[in-house]
């Protein structure tokens, strides 16, 4: 992250998230711009100070013209985790084989979003892969519920602000900070870090939350990881959300060592238009975002 204001260019679908972002980034006097639906214009292209928010599709197109740098976790970051930190049984599974299992399970693409995140009966109820694409990764896990669910903005393994986003299911943002909760969470936070923070970029947005498997007590447990700079901020400090989100998509040429690793490749070509995240959709119907949990056992 530059230490200059820089530039915080935005995909030109606009958001909830995105204003409240545009808004903390001018307070700090940043240029603020959003990007025409065509690409990045010539005197924004690659003037060493950019930063940007918006969706991975657009991202494809501009994130090469802009100069900046995208970081993300890895897609099997969490079935890598260990049970402490997942609570849960997660892997993927090539789709023909995911197809053939029984259930119910929940399931959903590690990478794009070719299908809806859902709880399956069985194997069968899952699509066929997309045309041209083989036998595409299935991340699929157990059935859970999920009691509270928090975003978490860490930088460099820091908490830097948070949100509750979900109860049961149901979209219910409430700032992390005074919440009843938010000194065990700070604490599952604090423990996934010290043992894990070396698999996850310097800026990244982490979803825990509090979790119920049939016949297992509560525990503490990590929804997913995402990349910042498409992650919807809820309730959550907006000033010390764009800290983190200027870290996961800032230029190229500051890129560390330490986060070169989790750089997302980018293409030159075209790219279909995109939403924006949706502040309020079921989780991942905009990729990589939230807002109902995606486990919960009522959502057979």
């Amino acid at each position: 992250m530059v230490s200059a204001p820089g530039l915080l260019a935005f995909a030109p679908h606009r958001s909830g998230t995105a204003a409240l972002l545009s808004d903390a980034a001018r307070r700090r006097g940043m240029e603020v711009a959003v990007l025409p639906v065509d690409g990045v214009p010539e005197p924004m292209r690659r003037r060493g100070d950019a930063h940007y928010y918006g969706g991975p599709r657009f991202a494809a197109r501009v994130a090469g013209p802009l100069g900046v740098a995208l970081l993300e976790p890895d897609d099997g970051w969490l079935d890598a985790l260990p049970a402490a930190f997942t609570g849960r049984a997660v892997s993927r599974v090539p789709l023909s084989e995911a197809r053939r299992r029984t259930g119910p399970f929940f399931a959903k693409p590690p990478t794009d979003k070719s299908f809806p995140a859902a709880v399956h009966r069985d194997g069968s109820t899952l699509p066929l892969p997309p045309p041209g694409t083989g036998d595409p990764l299935v991340q699929i896990s157990e059935v859970v519920d999920w009691e509270e669910e928090f975003r978490i903005f860490l930088l460099d393994g820091e908490v830097r602000t948070g949100s509750r986003y979900a109860r049961y299911g149901r979209l219910d943002p409430a700032p992390l900070a005074g919440h009843p909760r938010e000194a065990a969470v700070r604490a599952f936070v604090r423990d996934l870090t010290r043992e894990c923070g070396h698999t996850l970029p310097g800026g990244v947005v982490v979803d825990v939350g509090r979790m119920r498997a049939p016949g297992r007590a509560a525990v503490w447990a990590v929804v997913e990881a995402n990349m910042a700079w498409f992650s919807t901020v809820y309730a959550a400090d907006s000033e010390r959300a764009l800290d983190v989100v200027l870290r996961s998509a800032g230029p190229a040429a500051l890129l560390g060592e330490r986060d070169r690793p989790f750089r997302r490749e980018h293409s030159t070509g075209a790219a279909p238009r995109e939403a924006a995240p949706r502040e309020a959709a079921p989780r991942d119907a905009a990729p990589r975002d939230a807002a109902a949990p995606r486990e919960a056992r009522h959502s057979v």
